[in-house]
């Protein structure tokens, strides 16, 4: 099972460190393997919450977010992100930002830290709401239930965790905003862009998970409230592929998310793109391998609280997010925030499993 699960990433492990190496020479294969494993202690968290999504995929729906989705992922966010991140932001051309992106490789660094209010506004936003709607819900399973008992009480208010969203964006645009760090350790007032882009970060949660949710829902109801018949199961397939592209495109959304930080951080180690693809694209499709790992163990099902754990370092993460506007905060300490509340929730599994066996 391991092999046969995580045989593209050792292939493309293989590929990326002899690309490094063609590409730079050696001095690039420490660059993209370190890289890799930024990726991977930023991202372990990002892996427990998509196999919690990915499970309700069938084996079809999970190659496509191992194959399209890594593409997805590599090329699209990886590569591409910061390229259409630095066009936008400093309004150039694509192609020009291509090409500065090869040739000024520090003038693109800097547009790129100029552009992380906006980005880490976007994505702290729509990992908020993940985290809130998740806390504010009502479950059987409590890790934390002097915690969690109380906000799922909360919970019950219509659109709370919107309104709490809404909030918190408000008070940073009024805060960390007006001081946004920028390149060379200056500070710009970035409240409307970091309003804008929170803003945007909000809708894009809504749209895709209620798009989702939507069909899911369509879809349980056409199978409890039919018995089968030639026309209802060709409507059965209608609803199964709308439902799983949402989700499909929920779990895009989300994985872009997540790394944003990666992206970010990752230029505290290389400005060089083709660098950074390799190194984040290696770490990229080892988050993916251990995401279908869990879901096809049934690992969530044997250790409850991971979910739980991962919900929280998403908070943490979207909290961290929303900080780095004003400060600059070490990749270090994300990437141990989220290990130490995946860690605890994995102990607290174990433990349980002992006292329910014993």
């Amino acid at each position: 099972m391991l092999w046969k699960t995580f045989r593209w990433a050792f292939a493309v492990t293989a590929v990326g460190l002899v690309g490094g190496v063609l590409y730079d020479g050696w001095a690039a294969l420490g660059i993209v393997a370190i890289l890799a494993v930024l990726e991977i202690s930023l991202s372990f968290d990002n892996a427990v919450i998509n196999a919690g999504i990915l499970k309700k995929l069938n084996a079809f729906w999970q190659r496509i977010f191992l194959t399209v989705g890594i593409l997805i992922a590599v090329f699209g966010m990886r590569l591409l992100f910061p390229v259409v991140i630095v066009s936008v932001s400093a309004r150039l051309a694509p192609q020009e930002a291509v090409h500065l992106a090869l040739t000024d490789k520090e003038r693109y660094q800097e547009l790129v830290t100029d552009a992380h209010p906006s980005i880490a506004a976007f994505g702290g936003m729509f990992l908020l709401m993940i985290f809130l709607d998740f806390v504010l819900e009502d479950r059987e399973t409590k890790w934390l239930g002097r915690v969690e008992r109380p906000l799922a009480r909360l919970g019950r208010i219509d659109m709370l965790s919107v309104c709490v969203a809404l909030v918190v964006l408000l008070v940073t645009s009024m805060t960390f905003a007006t001081q946004a760090h920028q390149h060379g350790g200056h500070h710009a007032d970035k409240a409307q862009t970091v309003l804008v882009s929170g803003v945007a970060g909000l809708v894009t949660y809504l749209v895709v998970h209620g798009l989702s949710g939507f069909f899911e829902a369509r879809l349980a109801g056409e199978r409890s409230g039919e018995e089968g018949g030639e026309e209802s199961g060709r409507s059965g397939v209608a609803l199964a592929g709308r439902a799983a592209l949402f989700t499909f495109l929920y779990l895009e959304v989300l994985d872009a998310s997540f790394s944003f930080d990666g992206v970010i951080g990752a230029f505290a180690v290389t400005n060089d793109i083709v660098l950074m693809a390799l190194g984040l694209g290696i770490g990229a499709m080892y988050v993916r391998s251990l995401t279908v790992y869990l879901v096809r163990q049934g690992t969530l099902d044997d250790y409850v609280y991971l979910e739980h754990g991962a919900h929280y370092a998403i908070g943490a993460l979207a909290a961290v997010l929303l900080v780095s506007i004003r400060y600059e905060v070490n990749d270090i300490v994300t990437g141990l925030i989220g290990v130490t509340l995946i860690g605890a929730a994995f102990w607290s599994s174990v433990r349980l499993n002992r006292a329910t066996a014993g």
